[in-house]
């Protein structure tokens, strides 16, 4: 909870903070449960069961590490952005929409004060 708490802190200002999160079981703690009920302000967001977009962002950013990063020698900034935009830009020429499909309703997490809003 301590990213949480220092992130509430930071954010004093805000009105409402929403928060994404995929459906892991460690978000729905009962501690998580006690961090939401003393911070009413801050809002859980979880992605579909089973379709997690975030899944496609960490792989991603896998990709571009395995490829970029890690066989790397940087000797500047400049030098680390003009590979990465290399990579990307040679990714984009062959990427292609992703179109989620899920039908299993039963299988669906239920909504409640945890979960803010279900989709």
């Amino acid at each position: 909870m301590g990213f949480l708490t220092a992130l509430v802190g930071k954010a004093k200002y805000a009105k409402e903070i929403h928060i994404v999160l995929d459906n892991l079981s460690a978000h729905k703690t009962q501690g998580v449960e006690q961090f939401l009920a003393e911070h009413p302000k801050v809002r859980f967001h979880f992605t579909p069961t089973y379709s997690s977009w975030l899944n496609q962002v960490e792989i991603w950013f896998a990709k571009i590490e395995r490829g970029v990063i890690a066989r790397g020698v940087f000797t500047l900034v400049s030098d680390l952005r003009r590979k990465l935009m290399k990579y990307i830009r040679a990714h984009a020429q062959h990427a292609r929409p992703i179109r989620w499909t899920y039908t299993d309703v039963k299988k669906r997490i239920t909504a409640k004060r945890i979960t803010g809003t279900v989709n």
